[in-house]
């Protein structure tokens, strides 16, 4: 069975591939500008390490091992998300180099501190289908946002993080048609 990783749909995409910050911030910087947005109020975060791959936060594509429905159903309870459906792509697990992959078992911290070492995982599309159902804490927490907390849908759900540029080729909507640029 085929095991599958989800990113949000990018919204104005360039190129041929989906690309980390520090490289998209060189290629394309109107973009990286729109992007850099979302660390307006944590911007050390872009810098932490990301030790089993030997770089920084930055340096890395993030995908999830959780569809998004669920998370974007909790949202709405909380009432910090209108309805509608979220557009998003999926790569299936299999297609990522491990050397280049690794798991980090994300926790919420509002203060944004880099996790440990300990709490990052070798990659494997295996360990990625054990993770693709988000904990009850973290439906929890997006359930109960009030109107002031930033709002973070990915905080408590774990990341796989592949260092470097990942081809728009190996990309699917979500109804599992190839993506053009």
């Amino acid at each position: 069975m085929q095991t599958l990783l989800y990113r949000a749909a990018i919204r104005g995409f360039r190129g041929t591939a989906v690309l980390p910050m520090n490289v998209l911030r060189d290629l394309h910087p109107d973009l990286y500008e729109r992007e850099a947005r979302k660390y307006a109020y944590r911007p050390a975060a872009m810098d932490n390490p990301v030790p089993p791959l030997g770089c920084r936060w930055a340096d890395v594509v993030f995908l999830s091992p959780v569809h998004p429905a669920p998370i974007f159903d909790a949202l709405r309870e909380s009432g910090r998300v209108g309805p509608g459906g979220l557009s998003y792509w999926t790569v299936d697990a299999e297609l990522l180099d491990p050397s280049r992959t690794c798991i980090l078992m994300k926790r919420h911290d509002p203060e944004f501190r880099p996790q440990p070492a300990e709490d990052y995982l070798p990659y494997s599309p295996a360990t990625v289908a054990t993770l693709s159902t988000p904990s009850n804490k973290a439906l929890h927490r997006l359930r109960n946002l009030n109107a002031t907390e930033p709002l973070l849908p990915w905080a408590d759900i774990p990341h796989v993080l592949h260092r470097g540029p990942v081809p728009l080729t190996v990309f699917r909507d979500k109804d599992g048609n190839s993506i053009s640029a």
